[in-house]
């Protein structure tokens, strides 16, 4: 199979969709396929896949740009500058498939020749809206094939779309319980150490995180993440957590070690489409704090600590709790959700929609 996968963020930004896409790629690329990575950030080694860097504006210079349909977000825009660049430089005729969680600009790009060009595979890393909703510009939503990456995806759509049910992954030989490395990494070395891995949107609740983590006495919050909000949480975290809050922003090497030196992990989204942080915190052994949905039980099963974490006293318990916890002992289970186990399921869903086609 000749297939591309195109992301604006891709080598630019570490995030669970980039990540996610990248990790599918060179596993199938490894595997024999002939892979194609589209994005606009640097050559990044050798992973297997041939890379065609596709200039964007980056999202930052436009968060203070209007919304409005179709460029709802900053993301929206830096979204258009890379569709249009992804049309010029990539003759998108030659490849079997292509796979995109980014709508709707990249998108369109990628079904520019309709049925004549690529199968569209479109993933549900950012959620479901496009393949549903009839308003605006998700009305000229189409594709050959949707991943879903949950089973609320998979009802709702699978009526109207050919779908498969895969969820995101994690590498396994990355990610595992070991030394802390607080120093090295610039972290409080006393007490114990909350951590967030989240972007600073509104949406993931790191403002309520660090209200939270304010309430636990000796605890420290660190936040791995950037976003709009970044002047906002500095500066209550200021008022706050004088003392114990870090903001740090790492490369992907050090991102295991900054999980292992951590007590607890702590997620605030009330609903996403999958996030992998809590399977990275899963498997570094991490005890995980995180709102309460069948969405995540069915990642995460019943262990850790979820709850409704949009009522203070109880998130403050289940903090309380993990931080007596610490030790979530082995990630048994997690091997599931191994990259390799995860691309097999794309593997086989791309031959049956090409076959299908």
């Amino acid at each position: 199979m000749r297939l591309i996968f195109a992301l604006p963020g891709i080598h630019r930004y570490d995030r669970g969709a980039e990540i996610a896409l990248l990790a599918v790629a060179a596993e199938l690329a490894r595997g024999g396929e002939d892979v194609t990575v589209a994005g606009s950030g640097p050559i990044a080694g050798d992973r297997g896949y041939d890379y065609v860097q596709v200039p964007s504006v980056r999202r930052e210079r436009f968060e203070k740009f209007p919304t409005f349909p179709p460029f709802r977000s900053e993301t929206a825009w830096e979204d258009a500058t890379f569709a249009l660049n992804l049309l010029r430089k990539i003759d998108l005729k030659q490849y079997d498939a292509s796979v995109t969680c980014s709508f709707p600009f990249t998108h369109w790009a990628l079904r520019r020749f309709g049925r004549t060009g690529p199968a569209s595979i479109f993933v549900t890393q950012n959620g479901d809206w496009p393949a549903f909703s009839n308003k605006s510009e998700y009305r000229t939503f189409s594709c050959e094939g949707l991943v879903c990456t949950n089973p609320d995806y998979l009802t709702r759509n699978a009526d109207r779309w050919n779908c498969r049910l895969i969820p995101n992954g994690v590498d396994v030989a990355r990610f595992k319980p070991g030394k802390a490395e607080r120093s090295r990494l610039g972290l409080p070395t006393n007490g114990p150490v909350v951590l967030m891995v989240s972007a600073l949107i509104d949406s993931k609740r790191v403002i309520d995180g660090i209200r939270a983590v304010a309430k636990l006495a000796d605890a420290s919050l660190v936040v791995a993440g950037d976003g709009p909000l970044r002047q906002q949480v500095t500066r209550l975290a200021e008022q706050l957590l004088p003392g114990r809050f870090k903001l740090v922003s790492l490369p992907p090497e050090d991102m295991p070690d900054l999980y292992r030196s951590a007590d607890v992990f702590l997620h605030l989204s009330l609903l996403e489409s999958f996030g992998n942080v809590f399977l990275e915190a899963w498997a570094s052994g991490l005890p995980i704090v995180a709102h309460d949905s069948a969405r995540l039980r069915w990642i995460l099963g019943d262990r850790h600590f979820l709850c409704d974490t949009t009522d203070p006293r109880t998130l403050y318990t289940a903090l309380k709790a993990a931080l007596s916890a610490r030790d979530a002992g082995a990630p048994e289970g997690i091997e599931r959700f191994s990259w390799e186990s995860v691309s097999a399921q794309y593997h086989e869903f791309l031959l049956e929609t090409l076959a299908g086609r």
